[in-house]
């Protein structure tokens, strides 16, 4: 089979969904009223609360939300063969993620931009809302902590990755700066200023690893495993329209455009599918996911699909700064039908593997050895790559190897996969890095909120 069909199908159901379905909710059972006044206008601080423009505020949700769930899961699900997960992507983002994303941030908006912790103390009670608070402060400790090791992973040894990244930095405050103190409301200029800074991050960060200057952005594992976490420190307390937001809108930028990019790729070359709609690992007994495809297909794609950490954002950063109670559906569902097709990009840059190829990239070798399958391709797309990729298990290097071999694969650019394969893994790491930075945010709001039930006058945000 073909992957057009896969990719035109998604897009159909995606806009259905959004067009009708989101509507729906909006208007019979939420019932939005922009005449209510929404929480970044009452409780404007200038810090946690501050109404942003609605693209940007996408922006930013989107990269948020947006970790490695949606570009690791489809790829260890590809196991079970390309339809699971597909459907699943389809059906668990259209009935599930999106309207859970969308409800959880109305439900913040209308209650004063709350957490989940001050929602369950206000409308179960005082100890409901403690454990809950406790709970989910040890969930993102614990997700951020997963998080994080795949970035400092992708970006150790690599000074073209942590160039790249680190630019994001300067070119969020000079846009920050721009549309708010400068030129305030001029979103475009200073989108088009920010956006020609992240690009030229990205088209010279490779001959600048290659230079004497690269030396000074390459950075070993115990060093990023310490900037990491105060750089999220720094971006959790400083303004939110200052670093966080504009950084996160950014990103999306170069998140949702390098997925354009690998839809358009898929549209020139429509290739195929190799491997198959199911295989015989959905009854269980699979080298990557030992459990039945039923329910392990939802678990392995949760975020791509539905995920609870959704809303610690619909419920933390992002209903501070809604603007008008309109723009939720924008921000809280169709930021989760992008990231759903960022799962079925991911779905095919794996499938688009022979099978042998997959599973000797995403099973250790000694197992891949006894399962009886044999490479094709894949001792080229090492060549090609510079990389040796058997048993580089996790599934971020074979949606590398995928991606490259689709976009390597666009007329005129077959010499480019090494390219294509390091910006790959640059872009990964990119994309978990923002939900690292927000994550730690909203553990802050958590954070906050247990210790004002000690003292209120230690807290920074007088709102919460």
């Amino acid at each position: 089979m073909r992957a057009l069909p896969l990719l035109i199908i998604s897009l159909l159901v995606f806009a259905l969904a959004y067009r009708f379905y989101a509507k729906f909710i909006i208007a019979r059972i939420l019932v939005i009223n922009d005449r209510r006044i929404t929480p970044s206008h009452t409780f404007k601080d200038g810090r946690d609360y501050h109404p942003t423009n609605k693209f940007v505020l996408f922006g930013h949700h989107f990269a948020a939300i947006s970790g490695a769930g949606p570009l690791v899961g489809p790829v260890l699900a590809a196991q079970f063969g390309f339809l699971p997960g597909f459907l699943w992507i389809l059906i668990g983002a259209v009935l599930g993620g999106a309207v859970h994303d969308m409800v959880i941030l109305f439900a913040s908006v209308r209650t004063k931009g709350l957490s989940l912790t001050r929602l369950a103390r206000k409308n179960i009670g005082t100890n409901a809302g403690l454990i809950t608070g406790i709970a989910i402060l040890f969930i993102i400790i614990t997700a951020l902590a997963g998080l994080a090791l795949v970035v400092v992973n992708a970006l150790s040894e690599s000074p073209w990755a942590t160039f790249t990244i680190a630019v994001t930095i300067p070119a969020a405050l000079i846009v920050a700066l721009y549309m708010y103190k400068i030129r305030p409301g001029r979103i475009a200029e200073a989108t088009v200023i920010g956006v020609i800074i992240v690009i030229a991050g990205v088209i010279l960060g490779e001959p600048f690893s290659k230079s004497g200057f690269g030396q000074f952005f390459l950075f070993s594992k115990p060093a990023l495993s310490l900037i990491l976490p105060a750089s999220g420190l720094i971006a959790s307390i400083l303004p939110v329209w200052l670093l966080l937001c504009p950084r996160d809108y950014l990103s999306s930028y170069m998140k949702i455009g390098t997925i354009a990019l690998l839809a358009v790729g898929i549209f020139i070359i429509n290739p195929h599918l190799n491997m198959p709609a199911v295989t015989k690992f959905v009854h269980g007994g699979g080298p990557i996911i030992p459990g039945k495809v039923w329910p392990f297909v939802c678990i392995t794609i949760a975020c791509g699909a539905i995920s609870g950490f959704h809303s610690l954002v619909s419920s933390g950063t992002t209903p501070k700064m809604i603007n008008k109670e309109s723009d939720i559906r924008m921000i809280g569902f169709g930021a989760m039908l992008v990231e759903a097709f960022v799962s079925i990009m991911a779905l095919i840059a794996a499938t688009v593997l022979i099978p042998g190829d997959y599973f000797a990239i995403n099973v250790p070798v000694e197992i891949f050895q006894k399962m009886g399958f044999s490479t094709s391709q894949l001792p080229e797309i090492e060549k090609m790559t510079g990389e040796a990729l058997a048993g580089r298990t996790g599934g971020a290097v074979s949606l590398a190897a995928g991606m490259s071999v689709i976009l390597s694969s666009i007329p005129g650019m077959k010499g480019f996969m090494g390219y294509w394969y390091h910006f790959a893994i640059m872009f990964e790491a990119l994309f978990i890095l923002t939900t690292v930075d927000t994550g730690t945010r909203v553990a802050r709001y958590i954070f906050e909120e247990l210790v004002k039930l000690a003292n209120p006058r230690w807290v920074l945000s007088k709102s919460l």
